[in-house]
């Protein structure tokens, strides 16, 4: 495939994901129809992919070919506009949804994954052969992959792959080389990210696990596999925290004795990183589901918490804090590039929602910080009114409080994320060089009164 930043370019690969051990056996065919049931159900909404794991399509799969069948639906996801772009080019009318998943789960598959084209073709063959609903469109199936197979893709275009209302705010915030920037890290499966206890050698860590350490500590690996077998993983050395992730708590930089909060603490990167500090936390998050994570890790990681169940704005509690974090509900729209499902789950309307409650957050957050302390904000979303416009009407209803500028790269953060306010706003289209990382916003304030 190709795009307008780069006409002709397919663009970097993604390692090659094996295919079903015997694709002339039924398991092959068992895996592409999980593949297309994982990807109908990330279209359908927010959430949807993680819950489609459970479902017996994809369940019952052994562990290889469900991670197959995964690793199939998210290069769908990520190069869905793209896809359709090829059949619309092949297709006289548009075929039921159940035919159109068939070819996008074989146009993934050889088109990302570099799956064989004849494996590719024959069990999507089979897929549409085994029932009655889309049995008439085998020949159809077999036609037009044989044909992209035989001809190539052509061109398409990597803004395609973005939401048109998402393109068209991002346009006009971001402005359009910036659009065409965000589009192509959007096509990419991302690398994994490990944040490192203080005491834990960055170097050594990478060394482990094939990677590297880049600024902030973090270790950036293209390791691919279960992390519980990684090295380190067991003796509690490293968690999994995307780069921009960890921006936020080393810009609130806690101190060890110091006391700090966590408002929104689940899934609790972001927590383990202040008990790391020596610093006494809580963790308080709405969600007791979300946060047996975070529970787990700290008895991995040997870190101390005071994990509190209640949303922030309820809490029954008059205690003040030296530091307070808020990374508040958002759209996630910054992370696509680890969950592309999230730009077609998000809805215009959600923007406007996920603001009047950060809205509120941030007044609670502000009750918590003493009188010197300081407050850190932070949301993982591309949107202003999640972010800057927050930052900018929370100190007007707030006099007490100021913002402090951000350095950049003394937290792991690309240089050009800081905005002439002092702010941080992460494009995952930055350090593309590296690999990209998620989108954040993010910003400082002091309690000055």
């Amino acid at each position: 495939m190709a795009d307008k930043a780069r006409t002709g370019a397919r663009g970097p690969r993604p390692p090659r994901v094996e295919a079903p051990r015997d694709e002339a056996a039924d398991i092959g065919v068992e895996a592409r129809l999980a593949a297309g049931v994982l990807l109908n159900a990330a279209l359908e909404g927010r959430g949807g992919l993680d819950s489609a794991l459970s479902f017996r399509e994809v369940a019952d799969l052994p562990g290889p070919d469900r991670a197959f069948a995964r690793a199939v639906a998210m290069a769908a996801l990520r190069r869905l506009g793209e896809i359709d772009q090829i059949l619309d080019r092949r297709l006289q009318k548009a075929p039921p949804l159940a035919v159109r998943t068939i070819l996008r789960v074989a146009l993934a598959q050889t088109l990302v994954l570099d799956t064989p084209a004849f494996a590719a073709v024959s069990t999507a063959v089979k897929l549409a052969e085994r029932d009655p609903k889309t049995r008439p469109y085998k020949n159809l199936v077999n036609a037009v992959l044989r044909g992209v197979d035989r001809d190539g893709p052509g061109l398409t275009t990597a803004e395609s792959n973005l939401p048109e209302w998402l393109a068209a705010r991002w346009r006009a915030t971001y402005g359009e080389p910036a659009l065409a920037a965000l589009a192509l890290a959007a096509r990419e499966e991302p690398d994994t990210d490990l944040s490192v206890k203080p005491d834990v050698d960055p170097a050594a860590v990478a060394a482990d696990v094939e990677g590297e350490a880049l600024e902030g500590g973090t270790v950036r690996t293209g390791r691919r596999g279960d992390v519980a077998s990684w090295p380190g993983f067991e003796d509690g050395s490293w968690w999994v925290q995307d780069a921009a992730a960890a921006v936020p708590a080393r810009l609130l930089a806690p101190k060890a004795g110091e006391a700090v909060i966590d408002l929104c603490a689940a899934p609790g990167g972001k927590t383990l990183q202040l008990c790391a500090s020596g610093a006494s936390v809580v963790a308080l998050d709405r969600s007791d589901t979300r946060l047996k994570r975070l529970r787990a890790n700290l008895e991995r990681t040997g870190l101390t918490a005071e994990v509190v169940v209640t949303p922030a704005e309820d809490w029954e509690d008059d205690r003040s804090f030296d530091a307070v974090l808020l990374d508040a509900p958002c759209t996630a729209t910054g992370t696509f590039r680890r969950n592309p499902e999230v730009l077609r789950a998000t809805k215009p309307a959600e923007v406007a929602k996920l603001a009047d409650v950060q809205h509120r957050l941030l007044d609670a957050a502000a009750e918590r910080v003493k009188p010197g302390g300081r407050l850190v904000y932070c949301v993982c979303s591309m949107e202003r009114e999640e972010g800057e416009t927050q930052i900018i009407a929370f100190l007007r209803r707030n006099p007490a409080f100021k913002t402090v500028p951000a350095d950049p790269v003394a937290v792991g953060s690309p240089a050009e994320a800081l905005t002439p306010e002092g702010w941080l706003r992460i494009l995952p289209s930055m350090w593309a060089e590296k690999g990209g990382l998620d989108g954040f916003f993010v910003a400082r304030l002091e309690r000055v009164a």
